[in-house]
Formats: structure tokens, sequence, C-alpha cells
């Protein structure tokens, strides 16, 4: 799919809103089988209280008329901590508790609902989402990046090899590790260390998360298991101070269109 057209920019109408709504039905709900108590069935639409709070950075292929509500072929959403604070939570808060984040006392970003058309993945589409969460992030400040990233399903006993391998291998420093709420928290460390099997594990890998993971990405304590949208979430943190000069160049390096 020809991706020199698109164009990475912040969401500007309500079209482009309702579009990117349209974009995460498609790919959370038809495709992944998730839900919600906000999803809107009939409009096809995956909506919730924080789209309203939130930045929605689009890819957008600009031939397709935005009346159609087709015009977003990529979507990532983003909250930085100061509107998160005036509005009272982070989405994640349903999920884990970020208190040593909050603790940092630092600009903090939190990401969420990424995903990619169908037809543009596997081509420049996610390094181009990658350059404007880059541009934003530097434009604002942010120090701390942070947000759940999704296994699909929730079956864990086929996810113990990529959970084991990011609870041995990834897991977050102490002041940065957010701890799964109890309600539904799931151990990662379900393989000992010299049974672990790094090819299985980074073959059941999700490409966000092994791409989180190249920018020196941490994860939380313990998996959250979403059964109502059908996901088995990890948090992901990320500290841009501390981030290799090897790492700053994947994070900002040009897409090849």
């Amino acid at each position: 799919m020809e991706s020199s057209r698109l164009e990475i920019r912040l969401a500007a109408s309500q079209e482009d809103l309702l579009a990117s709504q349209r974009l995460r039905y498609q790919v959370f709900v038809t495709e992944l089988g998730g839900g919600g108590e906000m999803v809107d069935h009939a409009r096809q639409l995956e909506c919730d209280a924080f789209d309203p709070v939130y930045d929605h950075l689009l890819l957008v292929d600009p031939e397709r008329d935005p009346a159609s509500l087709a015009h977003v072929v990529g979507v990532y959403r983003l909250l930085r901590s100061e509107r998160a604070e005036a509005f009272g939570r982070y989405y994640c808060d349903a999920e884990y508790d970020l208190t040593p984040l909050r603790a940092l006392g630092r600009p903090m970003l939190e990401l969420g609902r990424s995903c990619v058309h169908p037809d543009h993945r596997g081509g420049a589409a996610m390094f181009l989402l990658w350059n404007g969460l880059a541009e934003y992030v530097l434009t604002h400040g942010i120090e701390i990046l942070f947000g759940v990233a999704s296994f699909h399903g929730t079956d864990i006993a086929a996810l113990r090899m990529p959970l084991a391998w990011l609870h041995h291998h990834h897991l977050a420093p102490a002041g940065l590790r957010a701890r799964a709420q109890e309600r539904a928290f799931q151990p990662m460390n379900l393989v000992p260390p010299d049974a672990l099997d790094r090819r299985q594990a980074m073959t059941a890998m999700p490409n966000l998360i092994k791409s989180y993971l190249k920018l020196g990405g941490y994860v939380g304590e313990g998996a959250f298991v979403d059964h109502a949208f059908n996901t088995t979430d990890v948090l992901v943190m990320m500290d841009t101070k501390a981030m290799s000069g090897k790492h700053r160049s994947f994070y900002t390096r040009r897409a090849p269109l």
C-alpha cells in the first residue's frame, strides 16, 4: 500500500475523532473481539469517557473524504499529565496502581488505543506514528511515557512464555514499578529463568510491545486480565531522559517512504 501520501497530525474536527473511533472499532471490536460500556455498535464506534480529554494523533489519507470516516488509517491516543490531573485520572488507573509514577513529579504522557488499518500494516505507517509521537514528546517536554499494551486473548497458559520473558528481562526498576490492581492481578513469573525460550517468547510478543522494548521500555509488576476487552494487558514505561543514543535514534528516525 502506498504510504508517501499519508499525513500525520492531531485530530482537529469531529469527523477526525469519529474516524479514529471507527478505526478503533474495526480493530479492537470487529477484529479482536473487544468491547466496553460505551462502544456504539450501531454506528461502529469504539468510544470511552477519556476521548474528550485525550489528544488523538492520526495517520490520515488526504485522498479520502473525511465525511466517509475512512480517512484515518492509524491512531494513537495521548494524555499529558496536566490534563490527567485536571480530569482526575488516567485510563491506566483502572488497571494499575500508578503511585510510583506520580511520585516522580516529572512530565508524563499516557499512550493508548494504538492501531493501524490492516491495509497499512507492515509498511511505513507505524514509523510515521512514531515520528509524530516523538515530535509531540519533544514539543511538550515529556519525560515519562507509559500505557497499557495488550496481548490478544485471556488464555494465560498460552501467554506464559512472553509474560515470563518480560518479567525476567524487562521488569521496571523499583522507582517505576507500577503494580497491576489486585482484582485482576496476573503474576508474570510463570516460567523459571532457565526454562525461558527467547524465540517462543518473541514470536508470541505483540509488535507494539517489541517496539517499546527496542526503545528501552520496562514493564510493571503483573499483568491485568481484561475479560471485557478480551486482552491481557501489561503496563509499559519509558524514560526519555534515560534513552541511549541507539534507542533515541530508533525513536526519532524518519520513516522510509
